[in-house]
């Protein structure tokens, strides 16, 4: 039986980039063993709550969108993109039922965000560095990132059998205050902007990167080792005992 991912649509109004962002995130999981279960984000609450029963684990992917600055408690400044209202919505849903669950996330770009705020951190709303965070998803090599010793990234990219990791780029926010239980997990050298983050809990896989994994795994160990990580993760996830549940309510 295949391990099922939910995966929300990466966007509620851009249809070309859905079409373009999403095929790579699920091609992907199938790679890794596992199977898509993708989000419409205009379903109602109880479609997604009835969806999400059947799953292990939650990918967040990107988008084209930023995050509302005022779920940070900051107003937009002109730089910052247009929000996506129901994209957000439906990551909560599926933010709440992984974290009451246990079950492992897996965030990329956007998503790193979306998890980073719902976890009461906060975002650099546009980046101003030496560094181009920008450059496009043609380059699959953008600029290194630092991995902290002892991480579970630094575990998955020694079991790659890289030396050094070389990402892609292609966001222009990142985490300002990493969220609560949120470890920094990689850097960009250069500017210090973080690039990762995981939660503080060896018992839940949570893993979330500011580069985009999807679209190098054909070329890149470290990127397979990720996705490949994540689908064990949930292939061995359990539901709660139920006792275990109402001793801890």
């Amino acid at each position: 039986m295949a391990v099922l991912i939910a995966i929300p649509e990466p966007t509620s109004e851009d249809v070309e980039y859905n079409s373009r962002a999403l095929p790579q995130y699920v091609q992907a999981l199938e790679a890794a063993g596992a199977q898509a279960v993708v989000i419409p984000l205009h379903a109602m609450q109880a479609q997604v709550a009835k969806m999400l029963e059947g799953v292990q684990g939650v990918l967040l992917p990107g988008s084209r969108f930023d995050v509302d600055p005022q779920r940070y408690g900051e107003a937009a400044i002109p730089e910052c993109g247009p929000k996506d209202e129901a994209r957000t919505a439906v990551d909560e849903l599926l933010l709440q039922d992984a974290f009451n669950l246990k079950k492992p996330i897996l965030g990329i770009c956007q998503g790193l965000q979306s998890l980073n705020v719902w976890r009461n951190g906060s975002l650099v709303q546009h980046l101003q560095t030496a560094v181009n965070h920008t450059p496009g998803r043609e380059v699959a090599k953008a600029h290194p990132v630092l991995v902290t010793r002892g991480s579970r990234l630094a575990a998955l990219l020694m079991a790659s059998g890289e030396q050094d990791a070389q990402v892609n780029s292609s966001h222009h926010q990142a985490v300002r205050t990493p969220g609560d239980k949120l470890l920094v997990s990689a850097v960009s050298p250069r500017d210090g902007v973080i690039e990762a983050v995981e939660l503080d809990a060896p018992e839940h896989f949570v893993i979330a990167v500011q580069w985009h994994p999807e679209r190098t795994y054909t070329q890149s160990a470290f990127s397979r080792a990720i996705f490949a990580a994540f689908a064990e993760a949930a292939e061995a996830w359990q539901p709660p005992r139920i006792e275990a549940s109402v001793a801890q309510g």
